[in-house]
């Protein structure tokens, strides 16, 4: 019995051993990414200080600053995305029009010895999923298919649909059966082993040498299709290659919603709108876009200032608060502004994850939600949403 304790505990402690040994790991690949990221944003940020703002360098500079920030907030969601907390954003999705709009960014990502060919369904069916992670998936993708093959060789990435019948949807969870889109991703690459193939979707498994990678990158893939009601599978044949086929229900609302464009020129308005933000460059950033549309904007560091100034006003058409502030959180200060002003619009703002927002008290499914980090056509789209709504 003793020895049996002992084995146990030994066991306990491997389990432990191999957690911190996989989070350094993870760490190790994600300070690595920051860093190169912010090297940039802090270099081009001086070069253009530097040059006083004058175009075109400075325009060129912060063009880079612009990527680099978009990649390090790809880089939030994919840990986000791995953990299944990210807050989605699903709408509805030409996977074509996405694929085709990434193709000479995957090319040069992949190399020149690497052939991408794309093989699209024309008229494709739509798909509803947040445009930013199905990107994620495309480019985990195609960067595991690109490393599977050090040689050179042929990823061809297809789209297609497939009808799924109760027999081959069971398998995967409480998923209907019915249409689905599909988007494969197939390498000329050396194949996994069975072995390989199992622990494929494993939390920083990877094949890679040290420093290649986090081993992030299939599971990140697999957490944003469960998360939006789809599946993964792998084919794979040693000597042959792998193909990663990825599952996504059509849209219902589809033939309704599909191919709307966006309007070129940000909406905006003269509401009153009260902005309750406790980190300052994110409130001064939001009052700045917002009064640049015409919008009449007070602003507020917690929900105490944000009450004393409701006090003090007799008009107000919007409150957009962060969720999580010092003392009362965003939730709280709107019941009580609303005791007030009852017609007004209220959208919330958070850069945390979902489960940590929901408790709260705020649903980040609803329609008045803006996850962080966004972009000024985001917010401003977002919030003429709620003040028309």
């Amino acid at each position: 019995r003793e020895a049996i304790e002992k084995l146990s505990e030994l066991r306990a402690q491997l389990t432990e051993s191999q957690k911190m040994d996989a989070l350094g790991r993870l760490a190790a690949g994600v300070a690595h990414d920051f860093n190169n990221l912010l090297t940039v944003v802090i270099g081009c940020a001086e070069l253009a200080r530097a040059g006083g703002g004058e175009a075109p360098n400075a325009t060129t500079e912060l063009n880079e600053i612009m990527e680099a920030a978009d990649r390090a907030s790809a880089l939030t969601r994919q840990l986000l995305a791995f953990s299944r907390k990210q807050v989605l954003q699903p709408q509805i999705l030409d996977i074509n029009q996405s694929v085709n709009s990434m193709a000479k960014m995957l090319r040069r990502l992949i190399g020149e010895n690497i052939e991408l060919v794309l093989d699209l369904k024309p008229e494709l069916a739509a798909i509803r999923v947040d445009p930013g992670q199905f990107e994620q998936v495309v480019l985990n993708l195609v960067v595991n298919a690109r490393d599977a093959m050090p040689q050179g060789g042929e990823i061809r990435v297809r789209t297609f649909e497939t009808e799924l019948s109760p027999a081959k949807i069971w398998r995967h969870g409480d998923l209907e059966p019915g249409m689905y889109v599909v988007l494969a991703a197939q390498d000329t690459g050396s194949g996994m082993s069975a072995e390989t193939r199992e622990r494929i979707f494993d939390p920083f498994f990877t094949t890679k040498a040290a420093g290649k990678g986090t081993g992030l990158g299939l599971s990140t893939v697999h957490g944003i299709v469960k998360q939006s009601n789809g599946f993964i599978e792998v084919e794979s044949e040693l000597g042959v290659g792998t193909t990663f086929l990825v599952y996504f229900p059509i849209a219902a609302e589809a033939n309704a919603s599909a191919g709307k464009g966006k309007s070129e020129q940000l909406p905006g308005g003269n509401e009153k709108i009260l902005v309750v933000e406790d980190e300052a460059a994110v409130r001064k950033l939001m009052v700045t876009i917002l009064t640049q549309q015409g919008y009449n904007v007070l602003e507020a560091a917690d929900g105490e200032k944000a009450l004393e100034m409701v006090d003090s006003i007799d008009k107000l058409d919007m409150l957009l608060s962060d969720v999580v502030l010092p003392g009362k959180s965003g939730r709280e200060v709107a019941d009580l502004v609303l005791e007030k002003f009852p017609d007004i619009a209220v959208l919330y703002v958070s850069g945390y994850t979902d489960d940590s927002v929901m408790r709260h008290g705020v649903d980040t499914g609803a329609r008045a939600f803006l996850q962080k980090p966004f972009t000024r056509e985001s917010l401003t789209q977002k919030v003429r949403e709620c003040l028309d709504g």
